[in-house]
């Protein structure tokens, strides 16, 4: 499967922004899409993931009630809108697929989109 990420930025602490993320390949019915994050200088970390019906959004506490995840099955995308920015938000994101909507090591990852938050 090849993960398309987009609409990282720079963005100001207390703003907002919607990363996209189209999977292409292979159907992804039955599965988890969801996003990762790595800051500068640490490891990669849970943020979101989705079933592909929609169902059973899990988020990290960090972004839990500020992170929105989504996901439109017609055209394989999963969106991860992002408000109420902080600077600890910083950290490149990476769109992911899982058998399951865990917190889990993902199966496949894509490409990194750099999202930057300003204090």
């Amino acid at each position: 499967v090849q993960l398309q990420a987009s609409g990282g930025g720079l963005a100001q602490a207390g703003g907002s922004l919607r990363l996209s993320c189209e999977a292409s390949g292979r159907s992804l019915n039955y599965y988890a899409m969801g996003w990762f994050r790595q800051a500068p200088g640490m490891g990669r970390e849970f943020v979101a993931t989705i079933l592909s019906s929609g169902n059973r959004p899990v988020y990290a506490a960090s972004v839990k009630g500020r992170f929105t995840i989504s996901i439109d099955n017609a055209k394989n995308t999963v969106y991860l809108e992002m408000r109420s920015l902080k600077p600890e938000d910083t950290a490149v994101y990476y769109c992911i697929v899982q058998r399951e909507a865990t917190t889990g090591w993902p199966e496949e990852w894509g490409q990194g989109t750099q999202v930057t938050v300003s204090s």
